[in-house]
């Protein structure tokens, strides 16, 4: 480690001096020759990681709490121990029978009702004992997962869950305790501990009941659904549980509540999105009926199944090579690269197009000029020639691989307007006149017109958002002759509907919290402190402490990025499912936010060593904890961390946010000029190194869209980034990214792209939320009977006062009758 580390300096000086572009001093090959070596030995090697909705179960158990919380293991032990020996004596929770455990949790249900504050929080320590599974009386990690489980579901059955959802709106709405923590100068873990409990007990219930297994009783697939649908329909004051978390975001971000345990907030917010609404392989099964519902054409192919199946690709020429390239220019030192196997980037064995040996194709391609001392090889190629490197182990079964086709991995689309868009050139240029929107009418057009429209047609690709926008329209513009549309109480529905009102806070929160978690983010005065459930009442003394908290900071910050960036992908995709006018405004209010700048600033930093970080410590995780005996902890221990190749939230996360900036900016030329005017494609290139194809796919797609407005030169010197594209992405027939003679490259009104956006999003809302929006086409009831008889909404304490009222409005009010009669004649 120590060699490392002197290592770093001496390559540092020689990157400045290349930066400077300073001749190098006498010994130039021998510093050449090293930092070849070293870049070589620093190439990120293939990650065996697989993409899902979450980690390994232990590991998301373990998140929710954080190192500093350890000593409370114990108090929950002795706090339930202390409860059940004095009404069990001399057996353990485990040998107990099902009648006796079902009746010790009544009791412990009864306990939680009482006003004695401290009393209810010691009742509340104990069931969260139970959910941990009674880990004292385990000896195993997989017992306690196995007791966790059987007591989670124990305690659903029983009705803990609407007992603790009542004690955590009292603490919600505990006014003296966020005053108090508003005036705090620092808040710590104990200004926390009951609504930590809480929310730590929710949680094990959300995640364990949500995981399905194959041992299953069919009493707890019953329990399972029936959880799932409380969940999510509106059965708590009116609103669905996800909103009330919602709620705790808002108040904890308007500096309100500081108090809040907002990384256990977030991930109960993101389980039990991921739970009622469903996951990745939920969503596609939902596509799949959605477009059979539509009458649409199957998908062409499993989305799922075919990036698991991609390998990543090597990444794009380093800073080094291109600083040496131009040394050679300038130097007019010319040389051949010698012919070698083509690199990893060709995933399927093809051609590189855009590759040429002859010499006078490396004049307009910077990236493919040698870079190295004549006749030499370039690192990244080295391997290549002297010993191909073994192929990395597949993350699926091989017949799942074998049955990819050879050539492209995705089927190319075509949309209706680049049909439109296609006939109407071609019979400007052949006719001198365009039919509109008609795509079947092709007289006048030369034979080999017909042939493109015919496989235009064969590619032609209609989403279920196209189909939404279609009726939307139609029902805009007949709403008497369709009437009323029929709309789904899902559970997307029921949550946006509860959103809607306080839509623009909820996002503004998110962003807020992503961004202090962010590890580029520079502490402010006025930034909010994520730190209130992590940080101890008494600051750490000795380096060994401090060495112990910074990691559990750093892994504090990692987990909430990971929680929100989930809950956003996971939101984003099912409102467009839902309908995509859910999805747009959403999708705006992210804009608005500056979600995109706020993505690049995160990408913005040495992303390998983010993917790459240590911040945990194994023998201090969930449930390892609890079960085994603790190590004595040492400086060294604490450094060297796990022995992973990399941080599975981290990756994790990193492909979340790709995705979120790839939906926001999906065919809105407006947001592709964003990602441009702020320079996110050095920022996106370097995120290449990370050789995980998941997370190469969605770089090389961002990349993509803005190819066509970021010049020729950028083209000409990234061609092995354009050739990643052509292998990697998807490809639209008549798209033309890669030189930039489109239509959508010229000047764009940006501002009236959004404003008409903004306009059918709110005409929208209004004709499916809105209550009065139907009040003009109503009908007038002239009749007087049916005018008395109809029922009014009054307020639930009005029969209290009703005497009052019919006193004071009626009695006590001096009515001209005849003025009346005068009026009604």
């Amino acid at each position: 480690m120590q060699a490392d580390d002197m290592e770093v300096p001496i390559i540092n000086n020689v990157n400045n001096n290349c930066n400077k572009q300073r001749p190098l001093p006498n010994g130039r090959d021998v510093f050449k020759n090293l930092l070849k070596d070293w870049e070589s030995s620093m190439e990120s090697p293939n990650l065996e990681f697989e993409y899902g909705d979450t980690d390994s179960l232990t590991a998301e158990l373990s998140e929710i709490y954080s190192y500093t919380e350890e000593p409370e293991f114990a108090l929950n032990r002795d706090y339930f121990e202390e409860d059940f020996r004095s009404h069990v004596r001399g057996r353990r929770w485990i040998e107990l029978g099902q009648e006796q455990q079902r009746a010790y949790v009544m009791r412990l249900l009864d306990a939680l009702e009482v006003t004695d504050r401290d009393k209810r929080l010691k009742v509340a320590r104990a069931i969260l004992y139970l959910a941990q599974g009674v880990f004292d009386e385990c000896d195993t990690d997989a017992d306690v997962i196995h007791w966790s489980r059987h007591n989670v579901f124990l305690l659903y059955d029983m009705g803990i869950f609407t007992a603790l959802l009542e004690l955590l709106s009292m603490e919600i709405d505990n006014n003296q305790a966020c005053s108090s923590a508003v005036r705090k100068p620092a808040i710590s873990l104990a200004d926390s501990t009951e609504l930590r409990v809480l929310l730590s007990i929710m949680y094990l219930m959300v995640e364990t009941i949500r995981l399905q297994t194959e041992d299953d009783r069919p009493e707890w697939r019953t329990a399972r659904e029936a959880f799932k649908t409380e969940l999510g329909s509106p059965l708590y004051n009116g609103e669905p549980f996800a909103l009330l978390l919602f709620t705790m975001v808002t108040k904890f971000c308007s500096m309100n509540a500081p108090h809040f345990p907002m990384k256990k907030v977030l991930l109960l917010l993101w389980k039990t999105i991921l739970f009622t609404m469903g996951g990745f392989e939920e969503l596609q099964e939902m596509k799949v009926r959605g477009r059979e519902r539509l009458s649409l054409p199957p998908l062409p192919e499993d989305s799922i199944k075919v990036v698991r199946s991609m390998r990543a690709a090597s990444p794009p020429a380093s800073a080094m090579e291109l600083i040496e390239q131009q040394q050679q220019a300038k130097r007019g030192r010319r040389s051949r690269r010698p012919l070698v196997k083509q690199d990893s980037l060709d995933t399927y064995n093809e051609r590189d197009p855009f590759k040429n040996d002859d010499a006078r194709d490396e004049e307009e391609d910077g990236e493919e000029a040698d870079s190295g001392i004549e006749g030499e090889v370039d690192p990244l190629d080295r391997d290549v020639i002297i010993q191909p490197p073994p192929p990395p182990p597949p993350l699926r079964p091989p017949t799942e691989r074998a049955s990819l086709p050879k050539g492209l991995p995705w089927a190319p689309k075509v949309r209706e307007k680049d049909i439109e868009h296609f006939l109407e050139t071609s019979r400007n240029k052949f006719i001198g006149f365009t039919l509109g929107n008609d795509t079947e009418t092709l007289v006048g057009l030369p034979r080999p017109i017909h042939e493109s429209v015919k496989t235009l047609k064969q590619h032609k690709y209609v989403s279920i958002a196209e189909m939404q926008i279609k009726r939307e329209e139609e029902l805009q513009q007949c709403p008497m002759t369709l009437g009323e549309e029929d709309v789904d109480e899902t559970p997307t529905e029921i949550l946006y509907l509860g959103m809607l009102p306080n839509l623009s806070q909820y996002v503004i929160a998110l962003l807020k919290l992503l961004l202090a978690a962010a590890p580029t983010s520079k502490a402010k005065t006025d930034s909010i402190n994520i730190l209130a459930d992590v940080l101890p009442e008494e600051m750490p003394i000795t380096v060994l402490q401090s060495m112990k908290l910074g990691i559990d900071v750093n892994r504090h910050k990692e987990i909430i990025v990971k929680a929100i960036s989930a809950l956003l992908l996971l939101l984003l995709k099912h409102l467009k499912l839902n309908h995509i006018y859910q999805f747009e405004i959403v999708s705006q209010h992210l804009v608005f936010a500056n979600c995109i700048p706020l993505i690049l600033k995160f990408f913005n930093q040495n992303i390998m060593s983010y993917i790459s970080a240590k911040n945990s410590i194994c023998v201090l995780d969930f449930p390892h904890c609890v079960v085994h005996e603790m190590p004595e902890l040492t400086a060294e221990s604490l450094e060297a961390g796990d022995s992973n190749q990399f941080c599975w939230r981290n990756l994790f996360s990193c492909i979340n946010l790709l995705r979120i900036l790839n939906k926001l900016t999906k065919w809105k030329h407006s947001r592709t000029m964003m990602l441009v005017v702020f320079k996110s494609a050095p920022i996106l290139k370097r995120a290449l190194k990370v050789k995980q194809a998941m997370m190469q796919l969605y770089v090389l797609k961002l990349l993509k869209i803005q190819t066509k407005y970021l010049g020729r030169q950028w083209r000409k010197s990234n061609m092995k980034t354009m050739s990643a594209i052509y292998q990697k992405v998807r490809h639209r027939l008549n798209d033309d990214w890669a030189y930039g003679n489109d239509i959508d490259a010229r000047p764009w009104d940006f501002q009236a792209e959004e404003c008409a956006l903004r306009e059918s999003i709110e005409k929208f809302n209004s004709r499916r939320y809105d209550k009065n929006q139907n009040g003009e086409f109503a009908p007038v009831d002239n009749c007087l009977q049916s005018v008395l008889g109809q029922r009014v909404e009054l307020p639930e304490d009005f029969h209290y006062s009703y005497e009052m009222w019919l006193e004071r409005e009626v009695f006590s009010q001096p009515i001209q009758w005849e003025g009346l009669l005068q009026q009604a004649q």
